[in-house]
């Protein structure tokens, strides 16, 4: 279950407020200033100009109580550094590959905890994976031409970028290939695949499990199945509850069925 919403907040040429003196104040305003935003360090200031986030970096607790709440009564999301029960959001670890962005959260846990795992993940993606955004952003209008249906899009897609296909995100050549993959690229099958559940651990899914799994255009599963296997699903999936041992039928797309096999 998600404790936290993971959001993306455009603050290009947006005011930003910004309190407080010394190393956690200016990460802020270096954080802020580098995704576009225009720094105020003052509460009156921002409000005037209709800001609507607001960091404050405090020694003094009780100060940042004050201050937070007369902004949060404004209507202005807060984020305290080092005090997480003051917070409206946190700020994660970013790993940055545009216009490709991961952020690495722990909701104000572990910022270092954070780092590390997004420092793991720098080495795994390549630097060109912006680039192969960039070129499946320019390439939209031939792949709609080319895949006409929403889903025969999105099964050509999920073919490609799968491990080993020829746009392969952790392959530092996919971003050279768009052209030629799309000139031959096929939609894909659609059907039924059946998963049978070895326990009620998400851990113990196949690779090849979860892969379907988070492509499928819909999941059916029985009674009892553990929600965990579900959201593992694409937010956009249809679901279905079933009987124990139904058959399900399927006239589009790729369904995957959860099936309790304990």
């Amino acid at each position: 279950m998600l404790e936290t919403l993971p959001l993306f907040h455009r603050i290009t040429g947006q005011p930003v407020i910004v309190l407080g003196q010394g190393d956690a104040a200016e990460a802020k305003r270096r954080l802020v200033e580098r995704a576009g935003g225009d720094v105020i360090d003052d509460i009156q200031q921002g409000l005037d100009r209709c800001a609507r986030l607001a960091f404050i970096a405090y020694e003094s607790r009780a100060a940042a109580e004050g201050d937070a709440l007369r902004l949060r009564t404004s209507g202005v999301l807060v984020n305290v550094v080092d005090q997480p029960d003051l917070c409206d959001f946190t700020t994660p670890s970013i790993l940055d590959r545009s216009p490709v962005l991961i952020a690495v959260g722990t909701g104000g846990v572990s910022a270092g905890l954070a780092k590390h795992v997004r420092l793991r993940l720098e080495v795994l993606l390549p630097q060109s994976l912006g680039a192969l955004a960039r070129g499946l952003a320019a390439a939209r209008g031939a792949l709609r031409a080319r895949f006409p249906a929403m889903v025969d899009r999105r099964r050509a897609l999920d073919s490609a970028l799968a491990p080993g296909g020829p746009l392969d995100p952790f392959d530092s050549g996919s971003a050279d290939r768009i052209a030629g993959w799309l000139a031959g690229a096929e939609s894909g099958t659609g059907g039924v695949v059946d998963v049978i559940l070895r326990s009620a651990d998400p851990e113990d899914l196949t690779l090849r499990e979860a892969r379907l799994l988070g492509t499928a255009d819909g999941v059916a599963a029985e009674a009892g199945v553990p929600q965990t296997f579900l959201a593992l699903a694409r937010a956009d999936a249809v679901r279905q509850t079933i009987e124990a041992g139904q058959l399900v039928a399927n006239d589009d797309g790729l369904w995957v069925v959860l099936r309790n096999g304990t």
